[in-house]
């Protein structure tokens, strides 16, 4: 890039380009999916990047920049397994078709500095996942994370007699081999946790249908919903593979959030974000929210 901070501003989502990263900063409005509200941010190092594109959007008068992780990066996507609508996809900026140029722009510099590795399979995540503690209620009992453990509570007019003889379960996270996630708008959806045997090694799914298996939650109409239910799935994900690669339990997550940013930095990127306004690549009212946005990061 040729220069720290460069922001593109598109709809749901703005990217700022760094020397070695894109952050996506989603918005929060009406019309933005939740899933966005909920992550916040994401930085995708250039390094987990395998591919860019541009290209027309759905709507007419509109273009789509999206870059692609590499597989096995990011533990948003991988428990999202593909089942994430288009609409939800958080690497994608919809932009107003006047803007290409710049978009070309930025997926060229992109595509410039991928790496060697790029059409490769990461070996470890290389995008933080979404951080603890994390909790949703599933149709059958609610699950919390709070990044050592995955606490199931069922409720009593929801879970299975089995589950409810089972009693309320509790896993750390040095007992699991992973997750599977069943998206709750596909039918049948669900949240299961993946087990580890004493020797360490992956169990094969209990052979029982979600409802029955104490193991797992069932989404249903209204609960389990994806923007709290996937967060949480990738978040255990990313804990399940670090105890892996490092041989020790876990007590939570970090942030990957400064809960505070250098005041220099903050102006510098309103200074830039103010030349972006006067060269007309943001709009009056994109540049005040902005602007609102990295005022209430003090």
């Amino acid at each position: 890039m040729t220069r720290m901070g460069d922001v593109l501003a598109g709809i749901h989502s703005s990217w700022e380009f760094d020397t070695d990263s894109v952050l996506i900063r989603f918005e929060r409005g009406i019309r933005t999916p939740k899933l966005f509200h909920v992550l916040g941010e994401r930085r995708i190092p250039h390094e987990a990047l395998s591919s860019v594109e541009l290209g027309p959007g759905a709507r007419k008068g509109t273009v789509v920049l999206r870059i692609l992780p590499r597989p096995g990066a990011d533990p948003l996507l991988e428990a999202a397994a593909g089942q994430l609508r288009e609409a939800a996809d958080p690497y994608r900026l919809v932009l107003p078709a006047e803007r290409e140029t710049p978009a070309g722009y930025y997926a060229a510099e992109l595509l410039s500095r991928l790496g060697p590795r790029a059409r490769e399979e990461a070996d470890e995540f290389m995008v933080d996942p979404p951080p603890a503690p994390l909790r949703f209620k599933a149709y059958d009992g609610r699950v919390a994370f709070d990044g050592a453990t995955v606490d199931f509570r069922w409720f009593r007019t929801g879970a299975s007699s089995a589950k409810w003889k089972a009693g309320d379960q509790t896993f750390a996270v040095a007992e699991l081999a992973g997750v599977e996630w069943r998206s709750p708008e596909l039918e049948g959806g669900y949240l299961r946790l993946l087990r580890r045997g004493p020797d360490g090694k992956p169990l094969s799914p209990a052979p029982l249908p979600a409802d029955q298996d104490p193991t797992a939650v069932v989404f249903g109409l209204g609960y389990g919903l994806v923007h709290e239910s996937l967060p949480l799935a990738a978040s255990v994900l990313a804990a399940v593979q670090e105890v892996e690669r490092t041989g020790g339990p876990v007590s939570a997550l970090p942030n990957p959030r400064d809960p505070r940013r250098d005041p220099a930095d903050i102006a510098d990127r309103i200074r830039h974000l103010g030349e972006l306004h006067s060269a007309g690549l943001l709009t009056d009212e994109e540049f005040s929210l902005k602007k609102q946005d990295l005022l209430a990061e003090l």
